[in-house]
């Protein structure tokens, strides 16, 4: 097997804040970057200086973006007082994208409802068609990311937006941790969608509804309001160090060949208090498929 995907990096994964951490995604070997659009990377704290000279140190490094990460706030989209204001956000960070030089934002959108008839289902529908047509515009993807849901389920959602402006971002430890869903048989079944991947690992211990991981506006806001306290306080799933968790990366290596993607293997490491060094490892492991 020899892979051709460029190796990038979560910025935020190294936990020293976006300039230190550009620096050491080029020491460890990346060639491209995710940033979160957060905090100092905030489209309404980023002057139009700020952004070109962003731009300019990244290109100084060698780096390229692969993508940026846009935290809408906990639920998502499917929040209906909250809706409309969080699609806003996700427009000013699509142009903030665009601007350093990638056509993709990668999104939690919250739990897709499995009841199309639903209240949550209608605003989470309604506010991907609009984003879906605004990326269009602007010849880009936000890219959903894969965990809060099945792939099948997923792709159906998707496939009722009648576009490619929302697509997937492909994290298989996600779907290992969190619904139990096949990572590599998820490929397949999302290979049209495929814009961004993570490289992530994990493992389950046991089941749990989704929500209780990921917060559900209509769930959490009942008499599980401890939902997520719950899972935390229990081992319900472990992110590890890639290589080391349950996702079988020699077939799902394969399948993203098979499917022909040629975008970035994206490391995150959210766990673990030896980021740098589980990063670098990261990237020889990756290196280790070409």
């Amino acid at each position: 097997m020899k892979m051709t995907n460029k190796i990038g990096v979560i910025v935020d994964s190294f936990r020293v804040g976006v300039r230190q951490g550009l620096a050491k995604a080029k020491e460890v070997g990346a060639e491209g970057v995710q940033i979160y659009a957060r905090n100092e990377m905030d489209p309404s704290a980023l002057s139009t200086q700020a952004r070109s000279e962003l731009k300019d140190y990244i290109a100084s490094l060698g780096l390229e973006i692969s993508a940026l990460c846009g935290d809408l706030g906990r639920f998502g989209l499917e929040d209906t007082s909250a809706a409309s204001e969080r699609v806003d956000k996700a427009k000013r960070i699509m142009e903030l994208a665009k601007e350093l030089g990638t056509d993709i934002v990668t999104m939690h959108i919250g739990v897709i409802p499995y009841d199309p008839e639903s209240e949550s289902y209608a605003a989470m529908q309604g506010a991907c068609l609009e984003l879906c047509r605004f990326a269009e515009s602007m010849d880009a993807n936000y890219a959903i990311e894969t965990g809060p849901t099945t792939a099948y389920h997923l792709k159906s959602f998707l496939d009722t937006l009648g576009g490619k402006g929302v697509a997937v971002n492909y994290d298989p430890a996600n779907m290992v941790m969190v619904t139990g869903d096949d990572p590599v048989r998820g490929v397949y079944t999302l290979k049209d969608y495929i814009v961004h991947t993570h490289a992530k690992d994990g493992m389950r211990f046991f089941a749990v509804d989704p929500r209780e991981v990921y917060g559900s506006f209509d769930f959490v806001s009942g008499d599980n309001g401890k939902a997520r306290d719950l899972v935390r306080s229990r081992k319900v799933y472990l992110e590890t160090p890639l290589g080391e968790g349950h996702v079988d990366f020699d077939s799902y290596f394969q399948a993203l060949m098979d499917i022909q993607y040629t975008g970035y293997l994206t490391i995150e490491r959210e766990a673990g208090d030896q980021p740098e060094a589980n990063i670098r490892e990261a990237v020889e492991f990756i290196k280790g498929y070409r």
